[in-house]
């Protein structure tokens, strides 16, 4: 019988602070590894999630859905962690709540932390692991005995029945063996289930010193800085189950129990839907006749100002018949109140003294939407096509791009926000990553490597849009030469091209908006500053549509403020 193992605790790059496992190199290695699942616990958001249910099933491997989460204790003023693996669709749905709730109720000093009291709020469809040495238990429990350790384990026990695990990891780390003493008696006594996990930060070994160059870059700290918190081993890598299994032979159930919990977490996102919010209609009437009806008052009017100023781009047949052509595509493919949300959005501006563009893009080719006065631009006149904008055959969400003063953008998406409600509507979150010259520069900061040398290195690196080490090689001999000849500066660039492309932040989509049809929350997680406001996703441009909810472009166009001001 093979021996089976399955990784249950591990952070991605999108942790942000300590992980550098990618996502598709992870499903490579698990699959030359023939491991059947693994979980996804990034600490405190489910940033990576669409992304990493995709390459989970395009690999053939069981996705486990978690995060670890920290808790900030109000009495002894300490942190502490736990690791939460949503079981079925309850779970995944707590777990997004409850993340959601730290970003918006729970930040200290700019980071995101859950009361102890949500996390019995919450606790159904989730199963619990003690977050090894992180935890509670571990760390009462070594410093106050076994009593306290025991208390606290009945406590967590109690909260999570049938759903909690004492975790234990053997990464080499100052009180491993202590808290495994202790979490085995624990075990004995309260008949508690062990699991064993290996806590990864990275895929190969010999990635720990680029992981410890990732963290230094957040920390803002220098690799052979004294007073630096050394949290992590060497050991914390992507293991194979026959490496696990030499590592824990003395307790086979507790890596029994990884693969059993795995069996235990069966969900599956769903994607590829789309969920638009109700855009309220006059009673007794369905959606798609009163868009008609819009449409052909709207066409009405435009035809009639065309025709005073002879302006008419055919006769009015033909501009009926591509009306009817474009309305029979947009309700069948279900998108009526997509155009009916963006009329009224554009028509508050208008009325409200925000200056909208004329239109642009694909969607300027919709007499739909000169029609309804989106776009303010005649496509018979112009020959544009409507099937640029929305095909029955390449089925895509409709997506205009609409122009708005700079100084008023911010007034359309509050009166969208007070009309769809405050909780159903945020901007759109984005990473940075490390690109080419920042990432030289940062790994000469933590290296502790010269200013001027970061500086000359960074600035023989071209500066054009997509520029990456490796092109940065094949274009400039002088910096190939460079490297070459400097020992210190092939330092630097050895280790740049481990951590270039990482994701090392969050921000916010220039013009991207959601409107979703009830709770943010129930379509994905949320992300605030530490105000609790300027809500964004935590699922980027693209998850955020494979999730189901709509983006609307709402963009900043400086162009318009001028021409007000000027007008004025």
């Amino acid at each position: 019988m093979s021996k089976g193992f399955v990784h249950l605790r591990l952070h991605s790059e999108y942790s942000l602070v300590d992980g550098i496992v990618r996502i598709k190199p992870l499903m490579s290695k698990l699959t030359d590894m023939q491991m059947p699942a693994v979980a996804l616990t990034d600490i405190n958001n489910l940033f990576a999630l669409v992304k990493f249910q995709k390459a989970a099933f395009a690999a053939g491997i069981k996705p486990v859905f978690g995060a670890d989460i920290s808790i900030w204790d109000e009495e002894s003023e300490s942190v502490h962690e736990l690791c939460l693996l949503a079981q079925n669709q309850q779970g995944y749905h707590h777990l997004t709540e409850l993340i959601s709730r730290m970003y918006q109720e729970g930040q200290r000093l700019g980071k995101p932390y859950a009361k102890a009291e949500w996390i019995k709020e919450y606790q159904e469809g989730l199963i619990c692991l003690s977050a090894g040495l992180r935890g509670q238990i571990a760390k009462q429990g070594l410093k106050d005995g076994y009593n306290e350790a025991e208390t606290l384990a009945r406590h967590w026990a109690s909260i999570f029945p049938e759903r909690f695990y004492l975790e234990v990891q053997r990464t080499g780390r100052f009180g491993e063996a202590e808290y495994i003493e202790l979490a085995v008696k624990l075990a004995d006594q309260l008949d508690l289930p062990l699991v064993a996990t290996n806590d990864v930060r990275f895929l190969e070994k010999e990635n720990f010193e680029a992981h410890e160059t990732r963290v230094c870059i957040n920390d803002g700290r220098t690799l052979d800085d004294p007073r630096r918190e050394r949290s992590y081993s060497d050991e914390q890598y992507l293991k194979s189950p026959e490496q696990m299994w030499e590592l824990f032979s003395d307790l086979p159930e507790a890596l029994e129990n990884t693969v059993e919990i795995a069996k235990r977490c069966n969900l599956h996102l769903s994607l590829g839907n789309s969920y638009l919010p109700n855009y309220p209609i006059p009673e007794g009437q369905t959606i798609e006749g009163f868009f008609k009806q819009l449409s052909l008052a709207g066409l009405e009017e435009r035809l009639q100002h065309l025709e005073a100023l002879n302006q008419l781009s055919g006769s009015r047949e033909d501009y009926l018949a591509r009306l009817d052509f474009e309305l029979k595509i947009i309700n069948e493919m279900g998108f009526p109140g997509y155009f009916l949300i963006v009329m009224d959005f554009i028509k508050w501006a208008k009325e409200n003294g925000v200056p909208v563009g004329p239109g642009r893009g694909s969607g300027a080719g919709s007499l739909v939407a000169y029609a309804l006065e989106i776009t303010d631009l005649d496509p018979l006149r112009y020959d544009l096509l409507f099937e640029r904008f929305l095909n029955p055959e390449r089925v895509s969400m409709p997506d205009f791009d609409i122009d708005f003063c700079m100084d008023g953008r911010d007034r359309v998406i509050d009166y969208v926000a007070e009309t769809y409600g405050r909780n159903a509507v945020s901007q759109i979150i984005t990473y940075g990553t490390m690109a080419a010259k920042a990432v030289v520069r940062d790994v000469a900061r933590v290296q502790g490597k010269s200013y001027g040398l970061a500086d000359k290195l960074s600035k023989m690196i071209p500066f054009e849009p997509g520029m990456t080490l490796t092109k940065a090689l094949e274009q400039e001999v002088e910096l190939r030469e460079f490297i070459e000849g400097d020992e210190e500066a092939d330092e630097i660039m050895t280790m740049a091209f481990q951590l270039e492309g990482i994701t090392r932040n969050v921000g916010k989509h220039a013009g991207g908006v959601v409107i979703s049809p009830g709770k943010l929350t129930d379509f994905t997680p949320v992300y605030c500053d530490e105000t609790g406001a300027n809500l964004v996703t935590q699922f980027d441009k693209d998850d955020v549509e494979q999730v189901g909810l709509v983006k609307f472009d709402f963009l900043g166009l400086r162009t318009l403020t001028i021409i007000d001001w000027t007008i004025k």
